[in-house]
């Protein structure tokens, strides 16, 4: 699962959860950007239930987090960095699950590749970056 989207091939990523490093990267920005601290700070242990649970499932409990102090996504930028697969294949998919996770429009959302990383060839690295403002009343 990259970006709340299966991800066909024969390799998988091992991590907490569904170990969907895209997904996780933008809630610890969404929750950095409100000043709220990291996805550590809001679901602590690596041994408790939240470990496990799907990367969706924290995203979405991010954006309530973010609405219960009036903030909304207005963009995200991201780039995932992989050997392989080949992503780019994925991307508007990918830009789809994610704006609709967040509440957003499809082109409110950035997903950028680039091969490799500092993990190497059969890992997968993500960033974001996002952007929030504060709901209209």
């Amino acid at each position: 699962m990259l970006g709340g989207v299966k991800v066909p091939g024969s390799w998988g990523l091992r991590g907490p959860g569904d170990a969907d490093a895209l997904l996780r990267a933008i809630g610890d920005a969404m929750l950095g950007a409100a000043g709220l601290g990291d996805l550590e700070d809001h679901f602590p242990g690596a041994e408790a239930s939240w470990a496990q649970a799907p990367s969706a499932a924290l995203l979405a409990e991010c954006v309530v987090k973010l609405a219960a102090r009036g903030l909304a996504v207005v963009h995200v930028d991201s780039t995932l960095h992989a050997e392989r697969p080949d992503l780019r294949t994925q991307r508007a998919a990918i830009q789809a699950r994610v704006a609709a996770l967040l509440g957003t429009a499809p082109e409110a959302v950035n997903v950028k590749t680039a091969d490799g990383g500092p993990l190497g060839a059969d890992g997968v690295g993500a960033l974001a970056v996002v952007t929030i403002e504060e709901i209209p009343a």
